[in-house]
């Protein structure tokens, strides 16, 4: 019973302390809502960069054209050596026949046009499909296969594929880098908040020494009050990734500047964000009142 009664006291001295030091208090939770509410941000940018990198390397496919006169021999010849590259992951075989039947389903035009080819006659060629394991070595795949015997011409949507994934990998890079940026911040801000609070409680705390508290009577009613401090920080910002994401997701019905950019859908998304935020909020108000407390009071 004695830990709990103690608990008690220490949330009860933790919320008188942030009433009497009201507007300290209040300066702390909007450093640290307008924090959150930047990191939350982050996170969310962050994510959907990370689904849509990885969208665009699972659909990413090197189409290998297969020269004219290529014999079923020399197919399997071709198919015996994409075995033997390290970054090919799965290959898809279409005759030219099979090209051609598909493109007849797809456009009347097209079907007018090459039902004038009869038998096994086609204008078309044969062609491999080929998923990688590693689309930033996908450049070099392409050019081992380009050197192979028979194989006319590898296309993957070079140039533009290479700086997209650039691109998307380096902002999820800076994205991860300001997310753990503002959470330092964050720390910086309340272990500042707690010191000017400590300031003001130093006759309190010598005075709690000298009838013999301890130091973890000392120090829990500061990480306490840290936790209020983070978790009321958090509400804005949980109350915006919620609602605002919704907004932001069905303003741009789910596909940012192209079909390519694809958003996370909000449901269970935004609340798995909150939780994080949440966390971030509670811990770091936590972790500042202790490093605080620690390096100020010296108990």
């Amino acid at each position: 019973m004695k830990p709990f009664r103690m608990l008690g006291r220490s949330i009860r001295d933790a919320l008188k302390s942030s009433v009497r030091n009201l507007s300290l208090s209040l300066a702390s939770i909007s450093c640290i809502t307008i924090t959150l509410i930047i990191v939350a941000v982050a996170i969310i940018a962050s994510v959907n960069v990370e689904k849509v990198t990885e969208k665009l390397e699972k659909d990413l496919t090197i189409v290998v054209f297969m020269e004219n006169d290529t014999t079923e021999t020399e197919i399997e010849h071709t198919k015996e050596m994409f075995s033997k590259i390290k970054n090919i992951d799965t290959y898809k075989f279409k005759s030219k026949i099979t090209v051609k039947d598909e493109m007849k389903q797809e456009s009347e035009i097209l079907g007018t046009v090459l039902d004038s080819f009869e038998g096994d006659e086609s204008p078309l060629k044969d062609t491999f499909q080929i998923k990688v394991k590693d689309v930033l070595n996908i450049s070099d795949t392409a050019k081992t296969i380009e050197k192979l015997d028979k194989v006319a011409v590898v296309r993957y949507g070079e140039g533009m594929v290479d700086k997209l994934i650039k691109a998307f990998s380096s902002i999820q890079k800076i994205t991860y880098g300001i997310v753990i940026a503002l959470i330092i911040v964050t720390i910086f801000l309340i272990i500042n908040t707690i010191k000017l609070t400590i300031s003001t409680r130093k006759r309190e705390i010598s005075i709690m020494r000298l009838v013999g508290a301890s130091n973890f009577t000392i120090k829990t009613p500061f990480i306490i009050e840290g936790m209020f401090l983070g978790l009321l920080g958090s509400v804005v910002p949980i109350a915006l990734t919620i609602f605002g994401y919704q907004a932001f997701y069905e303003h741009f019905g789910g596909h940012l500047f192209s079909r390519v950019i694809v958003l996370i859908k909000p449901e269970p998304f935004s609340y798995m964000i909150s939780l994080i935020i949440l966390g971030i909020g509670i811990l770091v108000g936590m972790i500042g009142s202790a490093s605080a407390v620690k390096k100020y009071l010296r108990v």
